[in-house]
């Protein structure tokens, strides 16, 4: 078993107001804490999906472990090849190299804070996402980047059958 020792001697607060807010309706994404803020422990988002949209596509981390805690709502998650319906109060643990993705259930809306452990730096990626989302870069350049956030995209026809 290994233990991370973060790297920081302070405690961490970010108020609501001065997190930095990726997207619009149906996705947002509040960065809350990057693992440049926490000495490696932990990277932390919020992500609110509105009416069925999609959070994240099939993929895995290689070196990390990633928690899901609905906030509110309903989700579908993915994980292995498994998919399941969480709601409010619900946790979902997702060990590394488990492939995982996750959305609001169709007609739901999601609010769902995600932590990722150790920390990766994060937040560029979701700056990456918004590129792509308004046209200034193509979906394919984040296969040029799946090592540098740990992020490694793949298929899964069980998560393909949950959301068609």
């Amino acid at each position: 078993m290994s233990l991370i020792t973060p790297d920081f001697d302070r405690p961490l607060l970010v108020r609501e107001a001065d997190a930095e807010i990726i997207g619009r309706a149906p996705t947002t994404i509040r960065l809350l804490a990057d693992s440049n803020a926490t000495g490696g422990a932990l990277s932390t988002q919020r992500v609110t999906l509105a009416d069925g949209a999609n959070g994240a596509n099939p993929h895995h981390h290689a070196n990390s472990v990633e928690l899901f805690y609905l906030l509110e709502g309903t989700a579908q998650f993915l994980s292995g090849e498994s998919v399941v319906t969480a709601q409010r109060g619900d946790l979902v643990v997702v060990p590394p190299n488990v492939p995982h993705a996750f959305a609001a259930a169709p007609g739901e809306n999601a609010d769902i804070l995600i932590v990722i452990t150790p920390g990766v730096e994060r937040f560029e990626y979701f700056r990456h996402l918004e590129r792509i989302a308004y046209g200034k870069v193509p979906p394919e350049s984040l296969l040029d980047v799946q090592e540098l956030y740990d992020t490694y995209f793949q298929q899964s026809e069980a998560w393909n059958s949950a959301r068609a």
